[in-house]
């Protein structure tokens, strides 16, 4: 029996910086991570903002930042664009990152701050063990248990270990996308310094993308709700590719598949000795789907209380509540209207998308945020104002 302050599973972005800060805040604290090699696969388009990396308090770096973005085109079923560029303010926009460089270099940050990162350890089983939680790892081949005052579950969309211990974590199958996505070479895109995005029938539910990596080389994707359509996310996703023009003479060198919990924050995201963050918690944008930034403010968040309480000696429900109270302050809000502007999204059809598309040519953005589109919708669509005035 290993004994531990701290235990958190899976080393991704929300994991590790959990690890930094309870680590950094005097807690012994242990990552254990399935995989052989943190980073990979990836199963996002890899992208983060700026904001949110300055609030974290992590400077740039250009071993894992491949590619700064200056701006936005949205692309609607017939093909009109609108282009978001750099006069405007884009608060959400960054750097296209490479997970596989990014995330290790996220766990070495918490190792350099005391933590233990254990590879290739899976958890098995969770039981309560008195003021603790015992979780039953697997590493080549050998089984041993690891006892934790505190358990932080950062085990991603497929989350076992909120479940295993209780807490109401689960996502409704109707929020969870299904995506697909390449890495491309040869990519050719009109400004391959924009993310661009594409609506309507080409991803059901969701939208598909292109995230630029530099020179010809992007992230090519999209996600489906599985009720919308009839073909799977791969099968969209191949359509996709060869009617784009800009990735009808592109090279594929990598497929990522996966689900996307899209449905805001799960019911019940801390317990007894126990949170969950990231995508376990549903702590994604639900507009977007991205989920690195959301996941790592909460992880830190997270890490932070887990070493106050570690320190008072109280791993109470009370006390690792006050992880939720922050992680609501910052995003829960936010979270309402993106919820509300994906299912008004994903309601209209392609005829409604191409008028507002086309109404959107003599619109004037100040800024490129939910807040800003849904007053402009609100302007162009009647059909908005019913839906989203109140979030105004």
């Amino acid at each position: 029996m290993i004994e531990t302050d701290v235990l958190i599973v899976g080393a991704g972005p929300a994991g590790s910086i959990a690890a930094k800060h309870a680590a950094m805040g005097g807690a012994k604290v242990i990552i254990i991570e399935k995989k052989s090699e943190i980073g990979a696969p990836k199963r996002c388009a890899e992208g983060i903002s700026d904001n949110g990396m300055k609030f974290l308090g992590i400077d740039i770096d250009p071993r894992w930042a491949l590619k700064e973005i200056e701006g936005i085109r949205l692309i609607a079923p017939d093909g009109t664009d609108v282009w978001l560029n750099d006069e405007i303010e884009l608060p959400e926009a960054g750097y296209v990152v490479e997970r596989k460089v990014f995330d290790k270099y996220m766990a070495m940050d918490a190792g350099r701050a005391g933590a233990e990162i254990k590879i290739k350890t899976l958890a098995k089983s969770v039981r309560k063990e008195g003021n603790s939680y015992v979780v039953l790892c697997e590493s080549m081949g050998e089984l041993f248990e690891i006892k934790a005052k505190i358990l932080i579950g950062a085990d991603g969309p497929e989350s076992h270990i909120g479940r295993w211990a209780g807490l109401k974590s689960g996502t409704k199958a109707k929020d969870m996308e299904s995506g697909a996505q390449f890495e491309m070479a040869n990519v050719q895109m009109e400004n391959n310094s924009v993310l661009e995005f594409y609506f309507g029938k080409v991803a059901p539910g969701g939208y598909a993308w292109i995230f630029p990596k530099g020179r010809d080389i992007a992230n090519v994707g999209l996600a489906v709700i599985a009720k919308d359509t009839d073909k799977t996310a791969y099968e969209h996703l191949v359509d996709f590719v060869a009617n784009c023009p800009a990735t009808q003479n592109a090279i594929p060198v990598e497929l990522n598949i996966g689900g996307d919990p899209v449905g805001g924050v799960v019911k019940e995201i801390y317990g007894d000795n126990i949170m969950i963050v990231g995508d376990a918690a549903g702590q994604v944008n639900p507009l977007t789907g991205g989920g690195i930034i959301s996941g790592m403010i909460a992880g830190m968040f997270a890490g932070e209380t887990a070493a106050d309480a570690i320190k008072n000696g109280d791993y109470s429900a009370k006390v690792l509540s006050k992880y939720a109270d922050r992680f609501d302050d910052h995003y829960g809000e936010k979270m309402d209207k993106y919820i509300k502007s994906r299912h008004y999204l994903a309601s209209l059809s392609d005829d409604e998308l191409d008028s507002i598309a086309h109404a959107f040519q003599d619109v004037e953005f100040e800024e490129v945020s939910t807040t800003e589109l849904i007053k402009n919708l609100i302007k162009v669509s009647p059909k908005a104002l019913l839906k989203l005035g109140k979030l105004i």
